[in-house]
C-alpha cells in the first residue's frame, strides 16, 4: 500500500489550489470565476474521481478529418499505468501537464496523475509552460510538443529540466535542430509514438544520450504487426483488445520489439509510376534549410497534379521567398542527398501554413489553398 502521507488530495490548476472532494462536486465548491479552459479541465476531473466509464475525445485532424471518438475507462487506465511502470512513476512523484487537454496528449497526463496518485500542476497551453510556475516549482515528470521543448531550451530552463526522471516530446515530428538541442540535456528525453484510437503513446525513442535510436520501442504488453500496404497494427487492452490499422509505413524489427517509422502512407507521392515517400523529403529539406543559415520556417513536401507526370514532387515553404542564391544552394543541396525522381520540381511559398485546432500542420488544407491561391512559385526546371 501506498504510504497515505504521499496521497494528493488536491492538485494545481493555473495557480489555483482544487482539492479532489469538492472537484468530485464540481461545479459546486469551485469558484465561479472559471475560464473555459479550467471549466473543461476539471469537468473531465470530475468525471474520472466519480467513476466514468466512457470518455469522448477528439481527434487531431493532422492527416484526415476530425473525429469524436469514444474510449474506455480501462482504456486510459492501462494506458496509465503502463507509462507510470515504464518510468518508475509513483504517488508523491510531481507532474507538470501543460499539453492541451481537450486532445488524447493532455488529457492522458490528468489519468496518469489520478490513477497513480501524482501531484498535478497544470496550466494552460503556453510556448513556454515553465514561465507560469513559480521558479522553485520542481517536477519529476512533463510531456511538451516540440514547439514548447524547444522554447523552454531557448529560454534557459535545462537546469530544471534536468531535474526530471523523463520527458516526452510528441504531437508533431521533432525536427533535427530540435534533437540536436536536446543532446545538451542529461534527463531522458522521448519522442512518442501513438494516436487517439491507441489512448496515447504505445512506443517511444530516445532522443538523447548513448541510447539515442531513429527506431521506436514498443512498449510492454503491445502487439503490432503490419498489414499488405506495410502499414503498422496496433493491438492491445489500450485499444480495447481491437485491431487498429494505422497509415503509418513501417519497417519491424520483430528481434527488438521496435519499428522504424518510414512515413504515411496516404503521402506517397505517385510522380510518373515512382512512389516517392514525402517525409523522407521533408527531411532531407529541413536540414538543408537549416545547413543555408535561415531563420526557422516551416517546410512540407506533397504531390501537385501533373498532366505529364500524375503527380509532381513540390516542396512549400511558408512565408517569403527565397532569393535567386538560396534557391539555388537549397537546391544544391537538395540535388546532393536526394535520388532524381525525389527532388522536388518545385518551391512554392505559401504565406501562412494552416494548422489544425490542436496546433499541428494541416496539409490537407494548405495545400488546398496554396493550389487554389496560387501560391508563388520557384520551379526547378
Amino acid at each position: 500500500m501506498p504510504d497515505a502521507s504521499l496521497l494528493p488530495d488536491s492538485l494545481l490548476l493555473n495557480g489555483r489550489e482544487f482539492r479532489y472532494a469538492d472537484i468530485k462536486q464540481y461545479p459546486a465548491n469551485t469558484p465561479v470565476d472559471l475560464n473555459g479552459y479550467e471549466a473543461k479541465v476539471l469537468d473531465f476531473c470530475r468525471q474520472w474521481l466519480n467513476g466514468a466509464l466512457e470518455f469522448g475525445l477528439q481527434t487531431s485532424g493532422s492527416t484526415g478529418e476530425p473525429q469524436r471518438i469514444i474510449l474506455r475507462r480501462q482504456q486510459l487506465a492501462a494506458s496509465a499505468r503502463r507509462t507510470g511502470d515504464y518510468f518508475d512513476l509513483g504517488p508523491g512523484d510531481r507532474m507538470l501537464v501543460c499539453l492541451n487537454c481537450e486532445y488524447v496528449g493532455g488529457l492522458m497526463m490528468l489519468v496518469r496523475g489520478l490513477e497513480l496518485n501524482l501531484h498535478l500542476t497544470i496550466v494552460e497551453p503556453h510556448a513556454d509552460p515553465l514561465a507560469l510556475v513559480p521558479a522553485e516549482a520542481a517536477f519529476d515528470f512533463a510531456s511538451f510538443v516540440p514547439l514548447q521543448l524547444r522554447t523552454v531550451l531557448e529560454n534557459g530552463h535545462a537546469a530544471r529540466l534536468n531535474t526530471m526522471k523523463a520527458i516526452l516530446v510528441g504531437g508533431a515530428a521533432v525536427e533535427s535542430g530540435l534533437a540536436q538541442a536536446a543532446q545538451a540535456l542529461t534527463v531522458p528525453v522521448y519522442h512518442t509514438y501513438g494516436m487517439t484510437e491507441t489512448a496515447s503513446h504505445i512506443a517511444l525513442r530516445r532522443l538523447n544520450g548513448p541510447d539515442a535510436s531513429p527506431t521506436y520501442k514498443v512498449l510492454p504488453g503491445i502487439h503490432v504487426d503490419q498489414d499488405e500496404r506495410g502499414c503498422l497494427t496496433v493491438r492491445a487492452d489500450v485499444t480495447n483488445d481491437q485491431l487498429i490499422v494505422t497509415n503509418d509505413q513501417v519497417r519491424l524489427l520483430p528481434e527488438e520489439h521496435a519499428f522504424e517509422w518510414l512515413g504515411r502512407a496516404d503521402f506517397v507521392i505517385n510522380s510518373g509510376g515512382v512512389k516517392v515517400q514525402a517525409e523522407k523529403v521533408e527531411q532531407v529539406l529541413e536540414v538543408a534549410l537549416a545547413e543555408l543559415n535561415l531563420p526557422p520556417r516551416r517546410a512540407f513536401v506533397a504531390g501537385r497534379p501533373d498532366e505529364r507526370l500524375g503527380e509532381q514532387v513540390t516542396a512549400f515553404l511558408e512565408g517569403e521567398a527565397l532569393s535567386a542564391a538560396q534557391r539555388e544552394q537549397l537546391l544544391a543541396l537538395l540535388t546532393e542527398r536526394l535520388g532524381r525522381y525525389e527532388l522536388p520540381k518545385e518551391l512554392l511559398y505559401v504565406a501562412q501554413f494552416q494548422t489544425t485546432a490542436s496546433g499541428k500542420l494541416d496539409r490537407r488544407a494548405t495545400l488546398k489553398a496554396a493550389l487554389a491561391t496560387g501560391a508563388n512559385s520557384n520551379p526547378n526546371r
